[in-house]
């Protein structure tokens, strides 16, 4: 594994930390502690995110196995994100559905082009969906922090942060949905092409 895919392996990792840790019970004492390690994981993963594919360019450290990894890395931790946020009533589980079948429809997709000896690496289109669902899960996290720290002199800003993350949640769907038929388009011109 090259640098940059170790450091994709990592978001792979933080993955099922975040999830566990979102769900792990605690005290109300404990709650500050809780709320900063969710951010520092949250914020782990989101950094890599970027910063493998830097290291790859940088380093000359691009390759099919990375194009196939850091696309699953990313689904992997936005899914789990998702997951949480749905599970505990933040984002509406039918957005959620949609996600998940746009993500299985994307490696469809990448099979099929995989099947026509070529790998299908990240688009714009994708690129802005992960970026808008980096901004949904921001305002997620800030609401779900909220709630737990319980602070009241803020909590006027509770109900906002909640229903912020749920439109830009919308607009991600929308996002995600768009970038599916941009990677459907792709692989259209491939097989016209061959």
């Amino acid at each position: 594994m090259t640098l940059a895919d170790k450091i994709t392996l990592l978001r792979v990792v933080l993955a099922p930390v975040f999830f566990a840790l979102y769900f792990l019970p605690g005290s109300a004492a404990g709650a500050i502690w809780m709320v900063a390690t969710l951010w520092v994981v949250f914020l782990v993963a989101e950094i890599t995110d970027g910063l493998d594919g830097m290291v790859a360019r940088r380093l000359n450290q691009s390759s099919d196995f990375g194009k196939l990894f850091d696309p699953f890395a990313d689904t992997l931790v936005q899914l789990t994100f998702f997951l949480c946020f749905t599970l505990d009533g933040v984002f509406p589980a039918v957005l959620f559905l949609v996600v998940i079948y746009r993500e299985f429809a994307i490696l469809f997709v990448r099979n099929l082009m995989l099947q026509k000896g070529a790998t299908m690496g990240a688009r714009m289109s994708g690129k802005a969906k992960t970026v808008a669902y980096i901004v949904a899960c921001s305002f997620a996290m800030v609401y779900v922090s909220l709630l737990r720290l319980d602070i009241r002199q803020i909590a006027f800003l509770t109900p906002i942060f909640r229903v912020a993350a749920i439109v830009v949640f919308a607009v991600s769907v929308i996002f995600s949905v768009v970038s599916f038929f941009d990677y459907v388009s792709v692989y259209r011109s491939y097989r016209k092409a061959r």
